[in-house]
């Protein structure tokens, strides 16, 4: 599949759809901003009267006035500066919440790629980017910004020499401003770029843990992993000295400016052309005009990791778009159907698969056999939609399997991969497939027919027991049948096994064939993936599978004569089949 390129419009539409969601309260963040920012003249006003009319004519009720006023007025702005970051925090949360299902959705979707599988997750940490910007004080800056020629402007109407020397002072910050971003993007580049890399490899790492363990690899990986670390360490100081660089030059260039501009004030007071209050008010309105620039220069990092968060999303949004709504289509029968299937892997240049055509009726198992890299594997992928068909067609009940929704048709699925993957949670979560619209009977009766009942009553809480991530508290065998009894839950129409034995021992070998011989009475379709020959002993017919190529369909013991030398029927546990 060609990925969209980076100015696909559908992503950029539904990201700024997520914005516009928040559109209103954007507006009235900014104009708080505006009040604020009014509000803000209140401290050079206050000085203005003070030295030129308090001071001149001595009098304290015009004092008493002024303060009470100023108080009231002050308290208005912290108000609404709090309100304003509230509001700002509101907006990011409700950008974060539309798009958060959405991303971690199409995440999922990407990750049937094995390509995609390998690189780092992103889209959400680029989502949480976008949202700590909208939710932090950079927004202020940018809507304060706007009034840094209107303070200019106050300063310019107290003096003009003031005012020019004002506006140069700002234009000097914004050239630091644009050095800094300049300076700092090439490290920061490189920082993010090794930082990623040495996530990748921790992360490989501790899922190969016993591996490297008993291999005695554990200090070499570890030496790999912080070489990845240094050279992020590296670039991470080497952004951060610049960037503190620049932000020191900027706050001490501010300071030194206010200082000067002061002095600018007094030698024009001192030769009568500015009177003693507008020296005090145009030094504080510098600083205020100064004060979003110098802001901006600090969030500078923040705002650079949101635009690129931004131009991000809006490629993933791009490239996995959500799936289309499907009409709901009743329970079909256990009958699947399968005509000239050819499967390519994402990325692949070349089908693995290809030429396959099988039917199962209702009420049939049919066994799936071939060396390894035979395609058995692809086959099931292809059977349960996580690899769509590259040419042919596989219908369940009549209908095309990509008819129904993701989450429709998986639940007409019962499917055991060859490595099982639990979650996080208990034992009756996971056999539930996390589904709380289902009644506990459920999910003890999909336990029952997997033959792990027992099992599980033998757990240190049962059902209730807490079994880690992947399951790492259970054993392999466990694992195996807790997936047995996830694959049975809710009655699936048809059931696909990836070498199901392949963890079982006898015990659990049994239950699967009991399992199969209960799906079987219940008129459902059941497909086997296997080596080991019990797997497929309750199969009437068999696909052998060599090359990615079908080179043989029909009756079992037919087809395993024709494929095999002194061949044997295998015995059917508990019963011929």
């Amino acid at each position: 599949m060609t990925a969209p390129s980076p100015a696909s419009p559908d992503g950029k539409r539904e990201f700024r759809a997520a914005l516009r969601s928040g559109r209103g309260l954007f507006l009235a963040a900014a104009g708080m901003s505006c009040v604020v920012n009014l509000l803000m003249l209140t401290g050079p006003l206050f000085m203005l009267q003070v030295y030129d009319r308090v001071l001149a004519s001595k009098s304290l009720p015009t004092l008493q006035a002024l303060f009470v006023l100023v108080t009231v007025l002050f308290l208005a702005m912290g108000l609404l500066d709090f309100l304003r970051g509230r509001v700002l925090a509101i907006a990011g949360a409700r950008v974060q919440a539309l798009l958060d299902g959405r991303i971690f959705a199409g995440s999922l979707r990407a990750a049937l790629s094995p390509a995609e599988r390998a690189r780092p997750a992103t889209a959400l940490r680029d989502l949480d980017a976008v949202q700590g910007f909208l939710s932090g004080p950079a927004p202020h800056a940018f809507f304060d910004m706007p009034w840094v020629p209107v303070y200019l402007g106050v300063i310019v109407v107290l003096h003009p020499w003031l005012g020019f020397f004002a506006a140069g002072a700002a234009l000097v910050l914004l050239a630091l401003a644009t050095a800094n971003q300049m300076a700092t993007r090439e490290p920061e580049d490189a920082a993010r770029a090794a930082a990623t890399a040495a996530d990748k490899a921790a992360d490989t790492a501790r899922r190969e843990a016993e591996t490297l363990h008993a291999l005695g690899m554990a200090g070499t990986m570890a030496a790999r992993w912080g070489a990845r670390r240094g050279e992020a360490l590296t670039a991470q100081m080497v952004r951060s000295g610049r960037a503190g660089l620049f932000q020191s030059m900027s706050k001490a260039l501010r300071l030194f400016l206010q200082s000067a501009i002061l002095a600018l004030g007094a030698w024009l007071a001192v030769t009568d052309r500015l009177s003693p209050g507008a020296m005090i008010a145009s030094s504080i309105l510098m600083g205020r005009a100064l004060a979003p620039l110098d802001q901006a220069i600090g969030q500078w990092r923040v705002f650079l990791r949101a635009w690129q968060a931004r131009g991000a999303l809006q490629r993933f949004l791009a490239e996995n778009p959500p799936p289309e709504v499907r009409t709901a289509l009743p329970v079909p029968a256990g009958r699947l159907t399968v005509e000239g299937l050819a499967v390519m892997p994402p990325g692949a240049r070349q089908p693995t698969l290809r030429g396959v055509a099988f039917d199962i009726r209702p009420g049939e198992a049919v066994g799936v056999i071939g060396p390894s890299a035979s395609g058995k594997s692809t086959l099931a992928r292809a059977l349960t939609g996580i690899w769509p068909p590259a040419a042919g067609d596989i219908r369940l009940g009549g209908a095309a399997i990509d008819q129904w929704s993701a989450t429709g048709y998986g639940r007409l699925l019962g499917y055991l991969p060859q490595e099982v993957g639990l979650f996080d949670g208990t034992v009756a979560q996971n056999i539930a497939r996390f589904r709380d619209d289902m009644p506990p009977e459920e999910t003890v009766r999909a336990a029952s027919r997997a033959g792990a009942h027992e099992m599980i009553l033998r757990l240190p809480d049962g059902y209730d027991t807490q079994i880690g991530e992947g399951g790492a508290r259970l054993s392999g065998g466990q694992r195996q049948r807790v997936g047995l009894a996830r694959a049975l839950f809710g009655d699936p129409v048809l059931l696909i096994f990836d070498e199901p034995n392949a963890n079982l021992d006898a015990e659990g070998e049994e239950a699967l064939l009991k399992a199969i011989r209960h799906a079987k009475a219940r008129e459902r379709a059941v497909l086997v993936m296997a080596h080991r020959p019990g797997a497929i002993a309750l199969c009437e017919r068999l696909l052998v599978l060599r090359g990615g190529t079908p080179v043989a369909f029909g009756p079992r013991d037919a087809v395993l004569a024709r494929t095999t030398q002194n061949h044997a029927p295998p015995a059917v546990a508990g019963g011929a089949a």
